[in-house]
Protein backbone atom coordinates (compact mmCIF):
# COMPACT_ATOMS: atom_id res chain seq x y z
CA UNK A 1 0.00 0.00 0.00
CA UNK A 2 1.30 3.46 -0.95
CA UNK A 3 1.14 5.74 2.09
CA UNK A 4 -1.08 8.79 1.53
CA UNK A 5 0.26 12.31 1.97
CA UNK A 6 -1.02 14.84 4.48
CA UNK A 7 -2.78 16.66 1.63
CA UNK A 8 -4.53 13.42 0.69
CA UNK A 9 -5.80 12.97 4.25
CA UNK A 10 -6.84 16.63 4.61
CA UNK A 11 -8.81 16.33 1.36
CA UNK A 12 -10.53 13.20 2.66
CA UNK A 13 -11.39 14.86 5.99
CA UNK A 14 -12.85 17.93 4.26
CA UNK A 15 -15.17 15.84 2.07
CA UNK A 16 -16.03 13.53 4.97
CA UNK A 17 -16.95 16.38 7.31
CA UNK A 18 -18.91 18.41 4.77
CA UNK A 19 -20.47 15.49 2.88
CA UNK A 20 -20.25 17.78 -0.13
CA UNK A 21 -17.47 18.03 -2.73
CA UNK A 22 -18.28 21.62 -3.73
CA UNK A 23 -18.17 22.99 -0.18
CA UNK A 24 -15.08 20.95 0.67
CA UNK A 25 -13.32 22.21 -2.46
CA UNK A 26 -14.15 25.83 -1.59
CA UNK A 27 -12.85 25.30 1.95
CA UNK A 28 -9.58 23.86 0.64
CA UNK A 29 -9.23 26.44 -2.13
CA UNK A 30 -9.14 23.89 -4.97
CA UNK A 31 -11.45 23.04 -7.85
CA UNK A 32 -14.18 20.45 -7.40
CA UNK A 33 -12.74 18.26 -10.15
CA UNK A 34 -9.24 18.38 -8.61
CA UNK A 35 -10.65 17.31 -5.26
CA UNK A 36 -12.64 14.49 -6.85
CA UNK A 37 -9.52 13.20 -8.57
CA UNK A 38 -7.57 13.44 -5.28
CA UNK A 39 -10.16 11.29 -3.48
CA UNK A 40 -10.18 8.72 -6.27
CA UNK A 41 -6.36 8.59 -6.11
CA UNK A 42 -6.47 8.19 -2.31
CA UNK A 43 -8.93 5.31 -2.53
CA UNK A 44 -6.64 3.71 -5.13
CA UNK A 45 -3.60 4.09 -2.85
CA UNK A 46 -5.45 2.56 0.11
CA UNK A 47 -7.13 -0.11 -1.97
CA UNK A 48 -10.54 0.54 -0.40
CA UNK A 49 -13.59 2.68 -1.08
CA UNK A 50 -14.07 5.51 1.43
CA UNK A 51 -17.24 7.15 0.07
CA UNK A 52 -20.56 6.12 -1.39
CA UNK A 53 -21.22 8.69 -4.13
CA UNK A 54 -24.35 9.41 -6.13
CA UNK A 55 -25.31 12.44 -8.23
CA UNK A 56 -27.13 13.86 -5.20
CA UNK A 57 -25.30 12.72 -2.09
CA UNK A 58 -22.00 11.73 -0.53
CA UNK A 59 -21.77 9.39 2.43
CA UNK A 60 -19.00 7.49 4.17
CA UNK A 61 -18.48 3.78 3.85
CA UNK A 62 -17.79 1.88 7.05
CA UNK A 63 -14.05 2.06 6.28
CA UNK A 64 -14.36 5.81 5.62
CA UNK A 65 -16.16 6.37 8.93
CA UNK A 66 -13.46 4.43 10.79
CA UNK A 67 -10.70 6.46 9.13
CA UNK A 68 -12.43 9.76 9.89
CA UNK A 69 -12.91 8.84 13.56
CA UNK A 70 -9.15 8.24 13.92
CA UNK A 71 -8.04 11.06 11.62
CA UNK A 72 -10.11 14.02 12.86
CA UNK A 73 -8.41 14.28 16.30
CA UNK A 74 -4.98 14.02 14.63
CA UNK A 75 -5.73 16.86 12.19
CA UNK A 76 -7.14 18.98 15.01
CA UNK A 77 -3.98 18.40 17.03
CA UNK A 78 -1.96 19.42 13.98
CA UNK A 79 -4.00 22.61 13.59
CA UNK A 80 -3.45 23.36 17.28
CA UNK A 81 0.31 22.82 16.91
CA UNK A 82 0.46 25.17 13.92
CA UNK A 83 -1.61 27.75 15.78
CA UNK A 84 0.82 27.51 18.69
CA UNK A 85 3.62 28.40 16.27
CA UNK A 86 1.56 31.33 14.99
CA UNK A 87 1.07 32.53 18.57
CA UNK A 88 4.82 32.25 19.15
CA UNK A 89 5.32 34.49 16.12
CA UNK A 90 2.68 36.77 17.62
CA UNK A 91 0.91 37.19 14.29
CA UNK A 92 -2.19 35.08 13.54
CA UNK A 93 -2.52 34.45 9.80
CA UNK A 94 -4.88 32.81 7.35
CA UNK A 95 -8.53 33.10 6.41
CA UNK A 96 -11.27 33.56 9.01
CA UNK A 97 -14.70 32.54 7.66
CA UNK A 98 -17.78 33.95 9.40
CA UNK A 99 -21.45 33.39 8.54
CA UNK A 100 -23.72 36.17 9.85
CA UNK A 101 -27.21 37.53 9.46
CA UNK A 102 -27.57 40.98 7.93
CA UNK A 103 -27.65 42.97 11.17
CA UNK A 104 -24.65 41.03 12.49
CA UNK A 105 -22.73 41.69 9.28
CA UNK A 106 -23.51 45.40 9.56
CA UNK A 107 -22.31 45.59 13.14
CA UNK A 108 -19.08 43.69 12.48
CA UNK A 109 -18.30 45.72 9.35
CA UNK A 110 -18.93 49.02 11.05
CA UNK A 111 -17.28 48.41 14.41
CA UNK A 112 -15.05 45.32 14.61
CA UNK A 113 -13.62 44.29 11.25
CA UNK A 114 -11.79 47.54 10.30
CA UNK A 115 -9.98 47.61 13.64
CA UNK A 116 -9.21 43.88 13.50
CA UNK A 117 -7.76 43.98 9.98
CA UNK A 118 -5.60 46.99 10.87
CA UNK A 119 -4.24 45.09 13.89
CA UNK A 120 -3.82 41.73 12.12
CA UNK A 121 -2.48 42.37 8.61
CA UNK A 122 -1.84 38.67 7.88
CA UNK A 123 -5.49 37.65 8.38
CA UNK A 124 -8.18 37.67 5.69
CA UNK A 125 -11.89 37.72 6.58
CA UNK A 126 -14.48 35.95 4.46
CA UNK A 127 -17.82 37.27 5.74
CA UNK A 128 -20.95 35.67 4.31
CA UNK A 129 -24.23 37.49 5.00
CA UNK A 130 -27.10 35.01 5.03
CA UNK A 131 -30.63 35.07 6.36
CA UNK A 132 -31.08 31.37 6.96
CA UNK A 133 -29.44 29.63 9.88
CA UNK A 134 -26.80 27.23 8.54
CA UNK A 135 -24.68 24.48 10.06
CA UNK A 136 -21.41 26.40 10.31
CA UNK A 137 -19.34 23.22 10.72
CA UNK A 138 -20.89 21.52 7.71
CA UNK A 139 -20.55 24.66 5.59
CA UNK A 140 -16.90 25.23 6.50
CA UNK A 141 -17.21 28.37 8.65
CA UNK A 142 -15.09 29.12 11.71
CA UNK A 143 -17.89 31.03 13.44
CA UNK A 144 -21.44 32.29 13.03
CA UNK A 145 -23.32 35.40 14.17
CA UNK A 146 -27.02 35.33 15.06
CA UNK A 147 -29.42 36.48 17.76
CA UNK A 148 -28.75 34.56 20.97
CA UNK A 149 -32.12 32.75 20.86
CA UNK A 150 -31.29 31.16 17.48
CA UNK A 151 -27.90 29.65 18.42
CA UNK A 152 -27.71 25.84 18.81
CA UNK A 153 -27.11 24.61 22.35
CA UNK A 154 -23.87 22.80 21.51
CA UNK A 155 -22.11 26.05 20.58
CA UNK A 156 -19.98 28.47 22.59
CA UNK A 157 -21.63 31.90 22.35
CA UNK A 158 -19.90 35.25 22.90
CA UNK A 159 -22.24 38.19 23.40
CA UNK A 160 -21.56 41.53 21.76
CA UNK A 161 -23.40 44.72 20.90
CA UNK A 162 -25.87 44.68 23.80
CA UNK A 163 -29.60 43.99 23.51
CA UNK A 164 -31.86 44.50 20.52
CA UNK A 165 -35.47 45.69 20.20
CA UNK A 166 -37.94 44.62 17.57
CA UNK A 167 -40.21 47.62 17.12
CA UNK A 168 -43.47 48.39 15.35
CA UNK A 169 -43.19 51.40 13.02
CA UNK A 170 -45.29 53.32 10.53
CA UNK A 171 -45.12 56.55 8.54
CA UNK A 172 -47.08 59.56 9.86
CA UNK A 173 -48.94 59.74 6.54
CA UNK A 174 -50.18 56.15 6.98
CA UNK A 175 -51.50 57.03 10.44
CA UNK A 176 -53.02 60.38 9.37
CA UNK A 177 -56.60 59.15 9.02
CA UNK A 178 -56.30 56.03 11.16
CA UNK A 179 -56.47 55.27 14.87
CA UNK A 180 -53.02 54.00 16.00
CA UNK A 181 -53.06 50.51 17.56
CA UNK A 182 -53.14 50.55 21.35
CA UNK A 183 -52.61 46.81 21.79
CA UNK A 184 -51.24 44.07 19.52
CA UNK A 185 -54.80 42.87 18.86
CA UNK A 186 -55.59 46.25 17.29
CA UNK A 187 -53.20 45.37 14.45
CA UNK A 188 -55.99 43.22 13.01
CA UNK A 189 -57.61 46.45 11.80
CA UNK A 190 -54.48 47.70 10.05
CA UNK A 191 -52.47 47.06 6.89
CA UNK A 192 -49.36 45.24 8.12
CA UNK A 193 -46.25 44.56 6.06
CA UNK A 194 -45.60 40.91 6.74
CA UNK A 195 -42.23 39.15 6.66
CA UNK A 196 -41.24 35.87 5.06
CA UNK A 197 -38.46 34.05 6.94
CA UNK A 198 -35.56 32.36 5.12
CA UNK A 199 -37.17 29.01 6.02
CA UNK A 200 -40.18 30.01 3.92
CA UNK A 201 -42.49 30.46 6.90
CA UNK A 202 -44.23 33.74 7.55
CA UNK A 203 -43.02 35.49 10.72
CA UNK A 204 -45.46 35.91 13.57
CA UNK A 205 -44.97 39.26 15.32
CA UNK A 206 -43.99 38.70 18.96
CA UNK A 207 -44.91 41.10 21.76
CA UNK A 208 -44.38 41.04 25.52
CA UNK A 209 -45.67 43.18 28.37
CA UNK A 210 -45.53 42.52 32.13
CA UNK A 211 -45.07 38.81 31.62
CA UNK A 212 -47.79 38.49 29.01
CA UNK A 213 -46.55 37.25 25.63
CA UNK A 214 -48.44 37.48 22.35
CA UNK A 215 -47.54 36.13 18.88
CA UNK A 216 -49.71 37.36 16.01
CA UNK A 217 -49.98 36.36 12.36
CA UNK A 218 -50.85 39.90 11.32
CA UNK A 219 -53.07 40.75 8.33
CA UNK A 220 -51.64 42.41 5.25
CA UNK A 221 -51.48 42.25 1.46
CA UNK A 222 -47.70 42.79 1.20
CA UNK A 223 -45.08 40.24 2.33
CA UNK A 224 -41.34 40.91 2.07
CA UNK A 225 -38.20 38.98 3.06
CA UNK A 226 -35.72 41.76 3.89
CA UNK A 227 -35.64 44.22 6.80
CA UNK A 228 -34.42 47.11 4.63
CA UNK A 229 -37.35 46.54 2.26
CA UNK A 230 -39.78 46.32 5.18
CA UNK A 231 -38.56 49.67 6.50
CA UNK A 232 -38.71 51.29 3.06
CA UNK A 233 -42.27 50.05 2.51
CA UNK A 234 -43.26 51.52 5.86
CA UNK A 235 -41.59 54.85 4.99
CA UNK A 236 -43.58 54.84 1.73
CA UNK A 237 -46.82 54.56 3.70
CA UNK A 238 -47.62 50.95 2.76
CA UNK A 239 -48.51 50.01 6.33
CA UNK A 240 -47.07 49.00 9.69
CA UNK A 241 -43.78 47.07 9.86
CA UNK A 242 -42.08 45.12 12.65
CA UNK A 243 -38.28 45.31 12.43
CA UNK A 244 -35.08 45.44 14.51
CA UNK A 245 -34.62 49.00 15.77
CA UNK A 246 -31.22 49.40 14.09
CA UNK A 247 -32.86 49.22 10.65
CA UNK A 248 -35.47 51.86 11.49
CA UNK A 249 -33.30 54.28 13.48
CA UNK A 250 -32.33 56.72 10.66
CA UNK A 251 -35.96 57.10 9.63
CA UNK A 252 -37.14 57.57 13.20
CA UNK A 253 -34.54 60.30 13.67
CA UNK A 254 -35.72 62.08 10.50
CA UNK A 255 -39.39 61.79 11.42
CA UNK A 256 -40.24 59.60 8.42
CA UNK A 257 -41.30 56.86 10.82
CA UNK A 258 -42.80 56.76 14.31
CA UNK A 259 -42.93 53.87 16.76
CA UNK A 260 -46.11 52.16 17.91
CA UNK A 261 -46.85 49.80 20.80
CA UNK A 262 -43.62 50.81 22.54
CA UNK A 263 -44.64 49.25 25.85
CA UNK A 264 -45.12 45.91 24.07
CA UNK A 265 -41.61 45.90 22.56
CA UNK A 266 -39.02 45.27 25.31
CA UNK A 267 -35.34 44.67 24.54
CA UNK A 268 -34.26 41.04 24.07
CA UNK A 269 -30.82 39.36 24.14
CA UNK A 270 -28.88 40.57 21.12
CA UNK A 271 -26.23 39.24 18.82
CA UNK A 272 -23.68 36.58 19.69
CA UNK A 273 -20.69 35.18 17.84
CA UNK A 274 -20.69 31.40 18.20
CA UNK A 275 -18.44 28.47 17.35
CA UNK A 276 -18.32 24.70 18.00
CA UNK A 277 -17.70 23.72 21.60
CA UNK A 278 -15.64 20.58 21.00
CA UNK A 279 -13.44 21.65 18.11
CA UNK A 280 -10.07 23.38 18.02
CA UNK A 281 -10.44 27.18 18.01
CA UNK A 282 -8.14 28.72 15.35
CA UNK A 283 -5.75 31.47 16.44
CA UNK A 284 -7.45 33.83 13.96
CA UNK A 285 -10.83 33.32 15.65
CA UNK A 286 -9.38 33.74 19.15
CA UNK A 287 -7.75 37.01 18.05
CA UNK A 288 -11.04 38.19 16.51
CA UNK A 289 -12.98 37.40 19.70
CA UNK A 290 -10.38 39.20 21.84
CA UNK A 291 -10.62 42.27 19.58
CA UNK A 292 -14.42 42.18 19.70
CA UNK A 293 -14.48 41.95 23.51
CA UNK A 294 -12.12 44.91 23.89
CA UNK A 295 -14.09 47.08 21.47
CA UNK A 296 -17.48 46.44 23.06
CA UNK A 297 -16.08 46.66 26.60
CA UNK A 298 -14.70 50.10 25.73
CA UNK A 299 -18.07 51.04 24.24
CA UNK A 300 -19.90 49.92 27.40
CA UNK A 301 -17.45 51.91 29.53
CA UNK A 302 -18.06 55.04 27.42
CA UNK A 303 -21.81 54.64 27.80
CA UNK A 304 -21.52 54.18 31.57
CA UNK A 305 -19.27 57.24 31.82
CA UNK A 306 -21.73 59.26 29.71
CA UNK A 307 -24.69 58.29 31.91
CA UNK A 308 -22.66 58.97 35.08
CA UNK A 309 -21.69 62.42 33.78
CA UNK A 310 -25.31 63.23 32.96
CA UNK A 311 -26.44 62.27 36.49
CA UNK A 312 -23.81 64.59 37.96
Amino acid sequence: MVRPTLNDLASFAAVANHRNFRIAAETLGVSRSALSHAIIALESKLGIRLFNRTTRSVSLTQAGAQLLARLDPVLQDLDAALDTLAETRGTPSGVLRINANKSGSRTLLRIVIPHFLDSHPEVEIDLVSEGRLVDIVDQGFDAGVRLAEAVPQDMVAVKFGGTVRFITVAAPRYLKDRVPPGTPDDLQAHACIRQRLPSGKRYRWEFSRRGAEVAIDVPGKLTLDDNDLLVQAAVDGQGIAYVPDSFAHPFLASGQLVTLLDEWCPPVPGLVLYYPRNRHVPATLRAFIDTMKVIFQDEDNRKQHHHSTRRE
